[in-house]
């Protein structure tokens, strides 16, 4: 009779004890399909649209970038990957699907408003433009009618030169194209030496990139009434998505954690890190 119990008893231990092996077994398997089953988002940038997106010590950081990492913190379902391109095929990569977001300073035009989902509106800014520190006051477009710049083809700032052209012809200004692979750097430089006149951009971006390269003294920068066709959008800079269902429903994800991340105050320490100050859009715009 103890015999029986005894084996019983031992029967009955190693049963659990299998039991128990088996349901950590399946736990960790569960745990490794969790991870299979992530949906990789492949985030599209220049990396050279400091402080926005740029390399540093061989890592691509800055503010979109840690924005970003900062949002899929909190989103298991999604495994990011970044990848740098040239500007130009960040749009062309995300409507063949080969991108799923694009982070890269984006401002709004009614053109990508027809093809892309934007999230909420990273940062606000001022349109500026950098120029010699002896030249004139530039206060609109038209004080810069014949003076030359030099655009990415893609970018905003480019549509805003070349509405403006075709709109004012007697005061248009002399637009040169550039490569997308082209450093922003490069443009200051063209500035600092008279090749060109001036560049369009955001103050934040203009105002960085001068005391990194040591221009101070050399440029300076100054707000610029240079508005797209929808005032309400000046100034932000967004995340991009392609105009799907899987499209929007990343969109949806992002301006949700973009919210939380509003609210307790990371979005304004990071901005504070990378961009010099708080340029957080209102909590209202989240």
């Amino acid at each position: 009779m103890k015999i029986g119990t005894r084996f019983l008893q031992v029967s009955f231990l190693a049963t659990a004890a299998l039991a128990l092996l088996t349901a950590c077994s399946s736990a960790a398997d569960s745990s490794k399909t969790d991870k299979r089953k992530a949906e990789t988002i492949v985030i599209a940038t220049d990396g050279a649209t400091k402080p926005f997106d740029y390399s540093e010590n061989n890592k691509l950081t800055g503010y979109d970038i840690e924005v970003a990492r900062a949002v899929f913190k909190n989103l298991p379902q999604y495994k990011v990957k970044f990848q740098t391109t040239d500007f130009a095929t960040i749009v062309t990569g995300i409507d063949s699907g080969r991108y799923q977001i694009g982070a890269n300073d984006f401002g709004w035009t009614s053109e990508r408003e027809k093809k892309y989902y934007f999230s909420s509106p990273l940062s606000k800014s001022d349109n500026a433009i950098a120029v010699k520190s002896n030249a004139k006051t530039y206060k609109n477009l038209s004080d810069l009618a014949d003076l030359s710049t030099e655009v990415n083809s893609a970018s905003n700032y480019a549509k805003i030169l070349r509405d403006f052209n075709d709109k004012n012809p007697e005061k248009s200004t002399k637009i040169n194209y550039i490569s997308g692979q082209s450093p922003f750097s490069n443009r200051l430089s063209d500035v600092a030496t008279g090749k060109i006149d001036f560049i369009l951009y955001d103050a934040i971006s203009l105002k960085q990139s001068i005391k990194d390269m040591g221009f101070d003294g050399q440029l300076k920068v100054e707000k610029i009434e240079a508005t797209s066709s929808d005032a309400e959008h000046d100034g932000y800079e967004y995340f991009l998505f392609a105009k799907t269902d899987e499209g929007k429903k990343l969109q949806t994800a992002v301006n949700a954690e973009l919210k939380k991340l509003e609210a307790d105050g990371t979005l304004k320490q990071l901005s504070e890190k990378y961009l010099g100050d708080d340029f957080v859009p209102d909590a209202d715009k989240f």
